[in-house]
């Protein structure tokens, strides 16, 4: 891989976007791959920006990170479908070898659980899922430029 990974980031969650941003760099850097970040305030951001970089080509790989944390209203609802279909919307258009490291979680405690790297360390399990999603398209599709 030539081109460097993308990972988009929410950070509405600071503490928690930290965590899954040191998961996911330690993936990438223990695949000797390079990688830029972006951030992004929230999850709802992150289909617009994933849909600026895709038509960038200037990445072989996309990692999109956050959290969504059920709270008192639907809001939680709208925000995990919404992003989630954003963005699978554009991983099908674009061809996009993408892992998918957004929690959508009950409690920050379930949060900190999946992005922590001696836990769950989801962030670096969506780094590993975006590699072999580059496998597999070069396989089905050769060399994509």
């Amino acid at each position: 891989m030539t081109k460097p990974v993308l990972i988009l980031e929410a950070r509405f969650y600071n503490d928690l976007a930290d965590m899954a941003l040191e998961g996911a760099r330690e993936a990438i850097e223990s695949n000797n791959l390079t990688h830029e970040v972006y951030t992004v305030p929230g999850c709802l951001e992150i289909p617009a920006a994933l849909s600026f970089a895709a038509k960038s080509g200037r990445y072989s790989a996309y990692v999109v990170l956050g959290a969504v944390i059920r709270g008192e209203t639907t809001h939680y609802d709208v925000v995990c479908n919404e992003c989630m279909r954003g963005i699978y919307d554009l991983v099908i258009k674009h061809d996009l070898a993408l892992g998918n490291g957004i929690q959508t979680v009950e409690n920050k405690a379930q949060a900190i659980a999946r992005f922590d790297k001696k836990q769950k360390n989801k962030a670096g399990a969506a780094v590993e899922a975006a590699l072999r999603m580059v496998t597999l398209k070069h396989d089905f599709l050769g060399d994509v430029k």
